[in-house]
């Protein structure tokens, strides 16, 4: 349980500079000839209340990263159905950052907007085939120079994503635009691509050389987020398939549950920190909808977290209650989905209340904040510390109500 039981590891790692492979986590035996861990997600685990509380008020919840402050740990993630120039600028009002997908439709029309109207009334049977035609259209690079811009015009911290296969393309651009944080992000990403065909893009070597602080992910074991931290990222994205529009777990078959995911990688990240005296911070990407889960990835180990789905479900949305995954519109093999989330609030209820339902979808960081006091932790960082049990009937014990009538925890 060494992953599960806090930080630093007690009981199951005797060292938390060791990886999976020099620890004596036990592994299950799947059949003669291959053997397993034991993964954890959000709900088969609880955060154990310590012997101190605290008052709300007292708790910080901010976060910095490379030159860079935010009053929340919050990355909005880079899906055209949440971050539009306009969502990033109220979220950064907000306290957090949003990154804007620069590989999507605000980089391939100058008005999207009338794409939006018709991907929300797709029916499902249409829905993929027809977001694959949409984003068949080439990106502008002018226009990737022009979003960041308007951006940045507001005063607000900018950051962009793209993937792996582009970054060298859209260098030029970015540095032009003078954006502030650049997030090189896949389904996976690894510091290690090998190709027959192209000439892989060389991490370490661009983000050392790169103007820009870098974020680099997904990535969901120990030794991928130890090679990512030592390309030189300021911080790494946690997550292989959590995410509600994402069907990489099916699709593929690959994926780690995020509790165990961001717990090894915080491992990681202590033995990077012995390593080179550098702190890489853990970004946890995916799988979280309710204050609660927001709570357990920080005390598994993140000290930030990117949201998708909960945040499609504002007024401010651009696609206004739809949500689809970066490789939803995937010209040979989509991995995602176009899900419908709803409308729940605007962006200030969704991430800080006030909340108008009682199932933990509003007031993400005011959550956070109580489940910090309540746990008598002042800052993230303290709240990494806090213990953490293996828990399957957390969602279901003395629920019996709320479960029958769709209430509640019963959703």
């Amino acid at each position: 349980m060494g992953a599960l039981s806090g930080w630093p590891p007690v009981g199951g790692v005797e060292n938390c500079n060791q990886g999976p492979e020099e620890s004596h986590v036990a592994e299950i035996e799947i059949g003669i000839f291959k053997s397993g861990r034991r993964a954890y997600g959000f709900d088969d685990i609880a955060i154990v209340p310590s012997r101190r509380t605290r008052d709300p008020e007292d708790v910080d919840i901010s976060w910095a990263i490379d030159a860079y402050s935010f009053d929340l740990p919050l990355l909005a993630s880079a899906m055209d159905g949440v971050v539009s120039p306009a969502t990033a600028i109220e979220i950064g009002r907000l306290g957090g950052l949003g990154v804007l997908n620069l590989e999507g439709l605000w980089t391939r029309y100058e008005d999207p907007t009338p794409l939006f109207d018709e991907i929300r009334e797709l029916p499902a049977e249409k829905a993929t085939s027809r977001m694959q035609q949409m984003y068949a259209e080439p990106v502008q690079l002018e226009l990737v120079t022009q979003r960041i811009k308007e951006m940045k015009a507001a005063g607000i911290t900018t950051a962009a994503s793209v993937t792996p296969q582009k970054t060298e393309t859209f260098a030029p651009a970015l540095l032009a635009a003078e954006l502030d944080l650049l997030v090189i992000q896949g389904t996976v990403v690894s510091a290690e691509h090998v190709s027959k065909t192209v000439e892989p893009l060389n991490l370490k070597r661009f983000i050392r050389e790169f103007e820009i602080p870098v974020i680099v992910g997904g990535c969901a074991s120990y030794q991928a987020g130890l090679h990512l931290m030592r390309t030189g990222a300021v911080g790494v994205l946690v997550g292989v398939g959590p995410g509600n529009a994402c069907t990489t777990r099916g699709v593929l078959g690959i994926g780690v549950p995020q509790a165990t995911a961001i717990a090894d990688v915080a491992g990681a990240r202590m033995r990077h920190l012995d390593e080179t005296g550098v702190y890489c911070h853990v970004i946890a990407d995916g799988g979280m909808s309710k204050g609660g889960d927001i709570a357990k990835a920080v005390a598994c180990g993140a000290d930030a977290v990117m949201l998708g789905s909960p945040l499609s479900s504002a007024v401010e949305a651009p696609a206004r209650g739809y949500h689809w995954g970066m490789a939803t519109f995937h010209p040979t093999l989509p991995r995602g989905a176009r899900v419908q989330t709803t409308t729940r609030g605007t962006l200030q209820e969704i991430l800080l209340g006030p909340a108008h339902e009682n199932d933990g979808r509003m007031n993400l960081f005011g959550a956070l904040r109580t489940a910090m006091a309540t746990c008598g932790y002042q800052t993230v960082k303290e709240f990494q510390k806090a213990e953490v049990m293996v828990a399957p009937a957390l969602q279901t014990e003395g629920k019996d109500l709320q479960r029958s009538q769709g209430v509640g925890m019963g959703h």
